[in-house]
């Protein structure tokens, strides 16, 4: 077994390979530099003196970006593989932990972190004071292992065996509309009656479509005049009277300001996953926040 290691021989340090990463993905220096939370010459100067301390050059410009030369991109295969084992140091070393005290991270769309999460982090400040929670908003899927959350939320099984999930809630997605809208439209009681009517998407108008024809939902991208990537302004539509919305029967009856319509269509089944990865659970800290998450949300 070779235990030993020339350090002498690394002539580079790891800010400069997250640089040149973070470029790498992004394909921009400046957005590579936001990611980091960094100035664009600083990362700039991190690349250069990577390159200099490899004696190759690794971007080449194009347009308004970069792209890899060919060391680039065989240099980043292995710079990848540095920092997928620096994240599993530290998810090891963090699911150690004894201590409670300390900030968790934790993962959940922009509507669940907007309607659902609040009351439930309310309480958890109640009972444990020395817990922070850091709150990352998205849409998209968190990456556990890089800990770009310690916790996550989300809507689909985790088929990952590193990670250790929980479900936590089955529920239902209904058809809601403002009062306002029914005031001009009327209100809608079989399916049948939903044709022509103005739907708000969450997603494109012809993702949304699909999804809702799928239900059986008589429902064109034509209908859909409205449409958000992000399901908080989307509700905020809906909440205006712009439009018929599909929402998670939890978060609507936490905005009473809507109606539900069409009883006899029997919803989208909604499941609610609570997800963490496996070397993380065994911080008292983490598994405190799990714990109680599970609790609040199954209720």
């Amino acid at each position: 077994m070779h235990e030993c290691m020339n350090w002498d021989a690394v002539a580079f340090d790891w800010n400069q390979a997250r640089a040149f990463l973070a470029a790498a993905r992004t394909g921009s220096y400046s957005a590579a530099a936001r990611t980091l939370g960094l100035a664009q010459p600083t990362l700039g100067r991190q690349i250069a003196a990577l390159e200099s301390a490899l004696g190759v050059a690794l971007f080449e410009r194009a347009g308004r970006g970069v792209v890899l030369t060919p060391a680039g991109a065989e240099m980043r295969a292995h710079v990848q593989a540095m920092a997928d084992a620096a994240a599993r140091v530290a998810l090891v070393a963090a699911g150690q932990s004894a201590t409670v005290a300390g900030t968790v991270s934790l993962s959940a769309s922009d509507s669940m972190a907007a309607y659902v999460l609040p009351e439930m982090l309310e309480g958890l400040r109640r009972q444990h004071p020395e817990v922070h929670v850091r709150l990352v908003v998205t849409n998209a899927l968190s990456d556990l292992l890089r800990r770009e959350a310690d916790i996550a939320l989300r809507h689909v099984r985790p088929r990952d065996p590193d990670l250790v999930a929980r479900r936590v809630r089955a529920g239902k997605a209904y058809l809601y509309a403002a009062p306002g809208f029914l005031a001009r439209h009327g209100t809608p009681t079989t399916i049948a009656a939903l044709r022509g009517l103005p739907f708000v998407g969450l997603t494109d108008p012809a993702r949304m479509a699909t999804l809702l024809q799928a239900h059986g939902l008589p429902v064109d991208a034509a209908d859909i005049p409205l449409s958000s990537e992000s399901s908080v302004a989307g509700w905020e539509l809906v909440r205006r009277g712009l439009g018929i919305g599909l929402m998670f029967d939890r978060i609507a009856r936490a905005t009473p300001d809507v109606a539900r319509i069409v009883p006899e269509f029997g919803g989208v089944a909604v499941d609610l996953w609570l997800t963490t990865h496996r070397d993380l659970h065994g911080s008292r800290r983490i598994r405190l926040v799990f714990d109680a998450l599970a609790e609040a949300l199954s209720a």
